[in-house]
């Protein structure tokens, strides 16, 4: 079975699963992919095991990935006000559970499934369950994330991961990144708020729809329009000797955040992986409801993406 650690470290219990190359860890708390390699080699930044979690590295998020602009939003004729746990830029951050212990559902040799309960709250008064199913097969390591609708009335709802894909040795700055996206939402240069979805055309430094080299350029952006071979988006990076990691997904995430990991006063993690997250709906979705689901009582919605080494 997928063995499990005694000791609870500051993420969470520590769940490994093991094979076909892959060997993933599982943190409890948030329902993290703490760790992913493949023979060895890191496919995402890892962190340590009695860390507290750095950036929401491999986080599940929801009931939203990234962003509601202000923490505020209206649904069902009322408006709510979320914690703002981005005070620097003023905005509610990446869901309700990333903070969350989730218990064991399933433990099995290469499966985990944990769970959690979104309980109803101030900025969210909706009774969600989140499960959260991690996979290893012969093409990688699958996650799937489940929202179960428990309460009586109908839930806005959100989800995606949070790793930090690696190419290879070195920084983002040498890395090759093919992202098959021909829109990209603008956003605010000081709090990052969405201001309008554009052609990539006209923003050449965020156009990998053929491969290239990310260079020194900045993105902290989400995209749109991706092209897709039956259904299924795929953005890759690998470095110069060819090897690397490729996320891919279904229909089900229409939208990818993508972050170069700017942190130009912290030199030990500036630029050390790239942030790829296929998302179901873009920033500030409780706002403007785009691609936004809205769960009826008793509704479950899935979302799943794969990580694969290249």
């Amino acid at each position: 079975m997928a063995s499990v650690a005694e000791r609870v470290d500051a993420s969470g219990r520590q769940l490994t699963l093991v094979g076909h190359g892959y060997e993933a860890v599982i943190a409890s708390v948030g329902a993290t992919l703490r760790a992913l390699t493949y023979d060895g080699r890191d496919l995402i930044v890892p962190f340590d095991a009695d860390e507290v979690r750095p950036a929401y590295r491999g986080a599940t998020l929801a009931p939203w990935p990234n962003r509601v602009v202000d923490g505020t939003y209206s649904f069902g004729g009322d408006v709510h006000q979320l914690a703002l746990t981005e005070p620097a830029r003023g905005h509610a951050l990446h869901g309700l559970l990333a903070w969350a212990e989730f218990a064991d559902r399933v433990v099995e040799d290469e499966l985990v499934v944990l769970v959690a309960v979104i309980e109803p709250q101030l900025g969210y008064p909706f009774r969600v369950e989140v499960a959260v199913e991690f996979r290893l097969a012969p093409d990688g390591l699958s996650q799937t994330v489940t929202a179960r609708n428990l309460g009586g009335d109908a839930a806005p709802w959100g989800t995606g991961p949070h790793p930090y894909l690696v190419g290879g040795d070195g920084r983002v700055d040498e890395w090759t990144l093919t992202l098959p996206a021909s829109e990209v939402l603008t956003v605010t240069p000081d709090r990052l708020s969405p201001v309008a979805v554009e052609p990539v055309d006209q923003h050449p430094e965020w156009d990998f729809r053929s491969p290239r080299r990310i260079g020194d350029v900045f993105i902290d952006h989400a995209f749109t329009e991706l092209s897709r071979a039956d259904g299924i988006a795929e953005v890759r990076v690998v470095a110069r000797d060819g090897h690397g990691v490729a996320l891919t997904w279904d229909e089900s995430c229409p939208w990818v955040q993508v972050h170069t990991a700017d942190l130009p006063d912290d030199a030990h993690n500036h630029r050390i992986g790239l942030a790829v997250e296929p998302m179901t709906c873009p920033p500030d979705a409780f706002n403007s409801t785009v691609d936004l689901i809205v769960l009826d009582p008793g509704a479950v919605a899935a979302a799943s993406w794969r990580f694969s080494a290249v």
